[in-house]
Order: C-alpha cells, then sequence, then structure tokens
C-alpha cells in the first residue's frame, strides 16, 4: 500500500534536534504521506476537516493534537471545514533524538512507552491540549538548547496526560521502510550526507562499504528498500527543502547547489517525491519556522 504513498523528505538534517512550522491557513492540502520522524501535530479552529492516520478516518473537532510515530501514514483533509481560518504548530524530531539507552532509565519510561505507542498514531484529549496549547504555540520563541529542554518537558507532560486514544489497529505499520541498523549503511549515509552537493558514484560508495558494486548495489537495496541513486536524491531533496523554506535563493541555483545537473530533472523528482513543485513547495512555508 505504501507504493501508492508520497514519502516525505522533511526538511530536518541530522544536525538539528527538531524543526517547527507554525502557519495560519484555510485548507489542507497535502496529499496522504509518511515520513521517518516522528511529528506532533497541533490544530486548532478545524472543526469538521477529516483526519487519516493509518486505517483511521475521523472529522475532527476544534481542538486537535495528534503524535505521529515513523512511517506511519497520515494526513489532514478539508473535507467539511466550517472555518477559513486554522492555525497549525507541527514539530518533527528524529526516531533517534533519544538514545534507546537514554529512553531505558526510569525517569524516561513514560516518553519511551508514548513513542512506541505513536506507532499507532495518538490524539490527547482536549483537557491536555487546552493545558499544553500555549507551550506548544510558544515554543518557537524558545532558543536552542531551551527549545530542546521544552520540547522534552512537552512530551513528557504529554506522556504522563489522562486519556490518550491510540487512532490505528495494531499491526497496521507493521513494516520499517528503511533499516538503518547496519554499520555499513550508517557510513554510506554519513558519506552521501557529506557529499551530496557534488556527483557521487556507485563506485565511491561501494568503496566506503567495503563491498564490490555489484554486492553494494544489491545490499543497499535489500537493507533500505531503494536504489542508491534514489537514496542519495533523497538526500539531496532534504537539502534542497531546508533551503527553499530558510532563504530566497533561486530555485535553479539551489537544484545545483544540491547536485542536481539540471532543473529540469531537479523539478521531475521533486514533484514526484513532495506531490508539488519547488516553487508550491516554498509557498505552503510562508509561516513561522525554526530549526534546532
Amino acid at each position: 500500500m505504501k507504493n501508492s504513498l508520497i514519502r516525505e523528505i522533511t526538511p530536518l538534517t541530522q544536525s538539528d534536534c527538531f524543526t517547527l512550522f507554525s502557519r495560519v491557513k484555510s485548507s489542507f492540502n497535502f496529499p496522504l504521506h509518511y515520513h521517518e520522524e516522528f511529528e506532533l501535530n497541533f490544530i486548532q479552529d478545524a472543526g469538521g476537516a477529516q483526519r487519516v492516520v493509518g486505517d483511521h478516518i475521523e472529522e475532527i473537532n476544534d481542538l486537535e493534537l495528534v503524535l505521529i510515530g515513523p512511517n506511519l501514514q497520515h494526513a489532514w483533509f478539508t473535507h467539511r471545514l466550517k472555518n477559513q481560518e486554522i492555525q497549525e504548530v507541527t514539530i518533527q524530531f528524529h526516531k533517534d533524538l533519544f538514545d534507546e539507552k537514554f529512553l531505558k532509565k526510569n525517569q524516561l519510561n513514560f516518553i519511551r512507552t508514548m513513542l512506541e505507542k505513536s506507532s499507532r498514531g495518538i490524539l490527547f484529549s482536549k483537557i491536555t491540549i487546552e493545558q499544553l496549547a500555549p507551550r506548544i504555540c510558544g515554543l518557537n520563541k524558545k532558543n536552542g538548547f531551551d527549545s530542546v529542554l521544552e520540547l522534552m518537558s512537552i512530551l513528557h507532560d504529554l506522556s504522563t496526560s489522562r486519556n490518550m486514544r491510540l487512532l490505528s489497529d495494531t499491526g497496521f505499520n507493521t513494516t520499517e521502510e528503511n533499516n538503518y541498523s547496519s554499520r555499513r549503511i550508517e557510513k554510506t549515509f554519513e558519506f552521501m550526507n557529506q557529499n551530496f552537493d557534488r556527483p557521487v558514484s556507485l563506485a565511491e560508495v561501494a568503496r566506503v562499504a567495503n563491498m564490490s558494486d555489484v554486492s553494494f548495489s544489491r545490499f543497499f537495496r535489500q537493507r533500505t528498500g531503494n536504489t542508491f541513486i534514489e537514496s542519495l536524491n533523497e538526500i539531496r531533496l532534504g537539502h534542497a527543502s531546508r533551503i527553499l523554506i530558510e532563504t530566497t535563493q533561486n530555485i535553479s541555483e539551489i537544484a545545483y547547489d544540491c547536485g542536481f545537473n539540471n532543473i529540469s530533472n531537479f523539478n521531475r523528482i521533486f514533484k514526484k517525491k513532495k506531490g508539488c513543485t519547488p516553487k508550491e513547495f516554498r509557498e505552503s512555508f510562508s509561516g513561522t519556522r525554526i530549526f534546532v
């Protein structure tokens, strides 16, 4: 089923802890999608819109706060939306932001359990949302380490809240789309992240993994579900997305700076992967955005 979905390449890089987007809009137009990052989505004044998380579909109320786990398909649709002005705050953070050993500490037990449950999607109660909405909306006013501490505090308070509701059925999201546990895979991704802005050959990356070209190509596809060039292009798209959001740099310059050999190729791959053109993507992030 996931083959028919859009896999979102977020602008979050390995150097970031999390990213936050805050915006006011009049409709929901992003298609059904999934990504590797956790996502906490706060929506206000969107009663009548429709939420899709895994195999769950439901019309939402005026206050909405949902935690989405990695690779879980989700989207919000305009449906029967009553208002013309929606406030949305989206926070995305890496699935390895919290080290596995760190999460096993007693004080992190509730957060660990909540993150595990988010593989089904978690809807928080109205009382919880009302209590935490000011802090979620104010997170973009924090800086640096203080913002990371505030995010951890928000997640902890969410994890100890009452009446959270799991949305998707057990077993719907059993397939992990990408498994990067192998040190060889990690090394190749590190290399591609460091060299995405120039031509990179399969032979180069195979040497990093200390494998022959043919063996590496097969190994990489088996472990990630993508070819080497597909993964390289996704890394390039992630960096291009970041530049599109943060700057007014010319789109053609961004394409070349991120390793794409021509603008037509960049536009085609971008549209295929993200479901919109680079220009449309830039316009959709016209609100407040921060990277920490």
